[in-house]
């Protein structure tokens, strides 16, 4: 892994990947926020500016990586989601206009497709869970970007979703630790049983990404790091030699 002074990354030359971490709560939708806060105008940002790094890397493909997809599953053109359970009559559509017919996304891939079209990213794009991105990324030329969508616990306090318990914020501080130092490894090492009893839905996500890019050359740079509310919301992009 490489960290250049000061916590920007070392360039390393033509990259074989470029990876960028964001959560995806719907609130990153300034409709479904409304009134918006300093907390999430900050995670917004951060999320535009991974985003944003992950496509100067000039990636051929941009595969959308996060929960809710079945084994085997592809979303593609015409595939769209929706944010009418969040209060807001707004579909998103994954790459191109959806159309009659198309499979539903979920969340973490709608949010991931609304935040390529955020930066205007017009290139090939391609959804996936977890257990589905390595067969893929063997198929695919580099450079090739990942977005992984997933968020860290929600139990970081009394009014989170799952409540409080004290092992959320470690746990947390953990992931921040191994996506601050671009440590695939420590990624790929995450518990599963200890994810899912911290309801820290990105586990399965950055399993896949770190098991991916274990043992590569890795630039980092975590930008967000913060639980305003009650739920673990990291940011990060990561550029693979």
């Amino acid at each position: 892994m490489t960290i250049a002074p000061g916590g920007r990354p070392a360039p390393i030359g033509r990259p074989a990947a470029a990876v960028a971490f964001c959560p995806c709560p719907p609130l990153l939708v300034p409709a479904v926020e409304g009134n918006p806060s300093v907390e999430t105008v900050a995670l917004r940002n951060a999320c535009a500016a991974a985003v944003a790094a992950l496509l100067e890397a000039a990636p051929g493909v941009v595969v959308v990586v996060g929960g809710g997809a079945v084994p085997g599953q592809r979303f593609g053109p015409g595939d769209g989601g929706t944010l009418r359970d969040y209060g807001v009559d707004l579909e998103v559509p994954f790459d191109g206009p959806s159309r009659p017919g198309g499979r539903r996304l979920p969340l973490a891939h709608a949010m991931g497709a609304w935040l390529l079209d955020q930066a205007s990213f017009a290139g090939t794009r391609v959804g996936v869970g977890p257990g589905d991105l390595a067969g893929l990324l063997r198929d695919l030329p580099d450079p090739v970007g990942v977005l992984a969508m997933g968020d860290g616990s929600a139990r970081r306090t009394v009014k989170a979703p799952g409540y409080l318990d004290p092992a959320a914020e470690p746990f947390d501080a953990r992931v921040a630790t191994a996506l601050a130092a671009g440590d695939a490894a420590a990624l790929a090492a995450l518990e599963p049983a200890e994810g899912e009893r911290l309801l820290a839905a990105g586990v399965p996500t950055w399993r896949a990404v770190g098991t991916v890019f274990t043992g590569r050359q890795v630039t980092a740079r975590l930008r967000h790091d913060a639980a305003p509310f009650g739920v673990g919301y990291p940011v990060a992009d990561w550029v693979v030699a």
